[in-house]
């Protein structure tokens, strides 16, 4: 899917969207190595690589869910709601559909051979994952994993469906003509936040994140506005020209807030038994909390700025990588479990085990989606893309 603008192509969101789903397989992938949960781990997973993905982790879904509500304004400026209804479903219920049902299952078994839950045989434990009575251990499948995205995607653009004409009319109108009479540092980096923080202390202490549609609250508060606001601000001169102008102020805000920020995460059970019994009361807490959720809305702010003005350009790689990051998105963590599972029983050492890890699913990723998925109709539809590919 790509971007168009009222004044020309927006190269710069079709590049970003790459990049974020691109940090998201990194991630991934370092999800192997940290003390995180995760559905396997390598036995060399420790807390170095911990702060490194810290840095990442408040922002790289906002961006992503961010980007789509701004790709579903520009296709809904261009065709129905009822086409943009049709179009998502195809789109993401599909991929969903063929994702759980095949594609997400080696990854529940090999998580469950690894918890010494289940004994050897994949086919086996097939016939059982997709009887969707059975429960293997608490969970039951098929489930979704990493598609959580992809699930929350469709069940939001089908509220937008109905929702489009009042944010655009606010937008238009009350919520418009506020944003307009504010200088650029307002409009760029506090109103956007406002919603964001009373999300961490409303709804966040009390649904932490589980990826369940249906009680996963904090998330969908953060996720759902996201979404809406990137729908709202997509052809907003007024909003773009602020984050331009404040590019600069967001990068340096950010950079200012996640050092100290990484300190306290690092050691954060030594921070909360510095502020005492009563933490929860505890100011400093507030704070911390705080510029957590402000650090993750300037990264996105210093992201959508420069990449106005460095990645506003043509490239026969964006094209190519824009029709193809999706089936990649859809392949790596699959790959990636599959591969790291059998690497771990190897001991070959970190650093071989890891390369071989991001070389095997980066690899898998471009080979099975260029060689197979991309030239056979059936498939593309499976894994998201049209049912032709453009010209180049």
């Amino acid at each position: 899917m790509g971007f168009s603008h009222q004044q020309g192509r927006r190269y710069d969101l079709d590049w970003l969207r790459v990049i974020a789903f691109g940090l998201l397989i990194f991630y991934h992938i370092g999800m192997l190595y940290v003390t995180w949960g995760f559905h396997i781990k390598s036995p060399y997973a420790g807390t170095w690589p911990e702060p490194f993905m810290r840095l990442v982790n408040p922002w790289r879904l906002s961006l992503l869910f961010f980007i789509s509500g701004v790709a579903a304004r520009f296709m809904l400026d261009k065709v129905s709601r009822e086409t943009f209804a049709k179009e998502r479903l195809w789109r993401l219920f599909i991929p969903l559909f063929i994702g759980m049902q095949f594609v997400v299952a080696p990854q529940t078994y090999f998580q469950f051979l690894q918890a010494g839950t289940i004994q050897p045989g994949f086919w086996a434990f097939f016939a059982q994952y997709s009887n969707p009575d059975f429960v293997f251990e608490g969970t039951t499948t098929p489930t979704w994993n990493h598609l959580w995205y992809v699930a929350y995607l469709l069940v939001y653009s089908f509220l937008l469906v109905g929702l489009a004409p009042t944010i655009q009319a606010l937008a238009r109108g009350p919520i418009g003509r506020i944003i307009a009479r504010q200088p650029a540092w307002v409009t760029a980096l506090v109103l956007p936040v406002i919603p964001l923080l009373v999300v961490r202390f409303t709804l966040a202490p009390h649904w932490p994140t589980t990826h369940n549609l249906v009680s996963d609250w904090a998330n969908h508060g953060v996720s759902f506005y996201i979404f809406l606001l990137g729908y709202g601000i997509a052809k907003s001169p007024v909003f773009w020209r602020a984050v331009d102008k404040m590019r600069f102020w967001a990068l340096g805000l950010s950079i200012a807030l996640i050092v100290p920020l990484s300190f306290v995460w690092v050691n954060w059970d030594g921070f909360l038994e510095w502020l005492g019994p009563n933490y929860e009361h505890s100011s400093l807490l507030f704070l911390a909390r705080s510029a957590r959720v402000l650090y993750a809305w300037l990264a996105i702010v210093s992201l959508l700025g420069f990449g106005q003005r460095i990645l506003n350009k043509p490239s026969a790689v964006l094209t190519y990588l824009t029709s193809m990051v999706f089936p990649y998105y859809i392949l790596h963590q699959t790959l990636l479990i599959v591969i790291a599972y059998p690497l771990g029983k190897m001991r070959l050492g970190l650093p071989v085990e890891a390369g071989l890890v991001v070389i095997g699913t980066i690899a898998g990723c471009v080979l099975i989606s260029e060689l197979i998925i991309k030239r056979i109709a059936l498939l593309r539809v499976c894994f998201g893309m049209t049912l032709k590919s453009k010209p180049e």
